[in-house]
């Protein structure tokens, strides 16, 4: 589902059986079972706190349990509650409801970001990667899963004259409304451009054919996919690409007691009541319902309501 309340449409996933029907009965124990090595290769040792962009109904926030608190973050209120019911309300997780393009955190507020099988949804890749950047700390670090434009199927068909676009042009392909592969050198550049600096890089599933994940157990091809994962820049020919991008030592560090920020004016005086976080500057209400910060798209001021 698309939802346009975003300056930038926003592919949403309310009231979706995402978690259920692709996961859990979709034949993906073995994409799931390679997502979390590469995981546990990336990430970092440790951390006072991580961001979860997209973290849906928190299939892989059981891998951050290396941090203190972790925010999960999703546009779907649906798959916020179903993360609840996964992970429970404990005081170490923070639900959110939010439009990546606005990030309501303060600069400089999380050690760590995670964000998988989210990017090839988005329209605007660099603004995203901008506002994860502008919310890490100094030598923090993004791990980013991408679908990889260039990979061998696509090569193949395409040098078969059974797809007209090239896997080999930098431009992003949209194969399904808001569904889009990415060439890994133009994804390298967003992030560089962002201020990243690129670390190390895993490609993902190479063993994802539907007759492999049928007759080999997915602990199998998990195995041996664990052993060809690490890539050079050049070798990158699987359907997805993990990596991790971390940011300079110098730049700013969230204030003791700041976490949230208005994402309408930016400020940081945010009024907490039981059901509502008030911005003073611009009026702007977040409702706060069920554990869940909802900073959807529109929310009006008291004014305005």
């Amino acid at each position: 589902m698309m939802s346009t309340a975003s300056t930038k449409p926003v592919c949403d996933y309310e009231g979706s059986r995402y978690q259920s029907e692709f996961w859990d009965k979709g034949g993906r124990e073995y994409e799931d079972r390679v997502e979390r090595i590469a995981l546990r290769h990336l990430l970092p040792r440790s951390g006072a706190l991580c961001l979860e962009i997209g973290a849906g109904a928190g299939r892989l926030t059981g891998e951050l349990a290396r941090f203190e608190r972790v925010a999960l973050l999703d546009y779907s209120r649906t798959q916020l509650q179903q993360a609840q019911e996964r992970l429970g309300r404990d005081a170490r997780f923070i639900y959110v409801a939010a439009d990546v393009y606005r990030l309501p955190f303060v600069a400089g507020l999380f050690d760590a970001a995670l964000m998988v099988r989210v990017v090839h949804h988005l329209v605007d890749p660099p603004a995203a990667l901008a506002g994860i950047r502008a919310a890490l700390r100094p030598r923090g670090a993004l791990v980013l899963e991408f679908a990889n434009k260039r990979n061998a199927k696509a090569i193949m068909r395409y040098w078969l004259g059974r797809q007209s676009w090239s896997p080999f042009s930098p431009e992003p392909v949209e194969f399904a409304r808001l569904n889009f592969d990415f060439h890994p050198r133009s994804m390298r550049r967003w992030l560089r451009e962002a201020g990243f600096t690129i670390g190390q890089q895993r490609s993902l599933s190479h063993f994802r054919l539907p007759i492999l994940k049928r007759v080999v157990p997915a602990a199998w091809l998990a195995g041996a996919d664990a052993a060809l994962q690490p890539t050079s820049d050049r070798w990158q020919l699987t359907p997805s690409v993990m990596l991790r991008a971390d940011v300079h030592p110098n730049g700013p560090v969230a204030a003791a007691q700041a976490f949230f920020r208005c994402p309408r004016c930016a400020g940081t005086e945010l009024t907490e009541t039981g059901s509502e976080l008030a911005c003073p500057n611009c009026g702007r209400v977040c409702v706060v319902k069920d554990g869940i910060y909802d900073f959807k798209e529109p929310l009006l001021s008291r004014e305005e309501a």
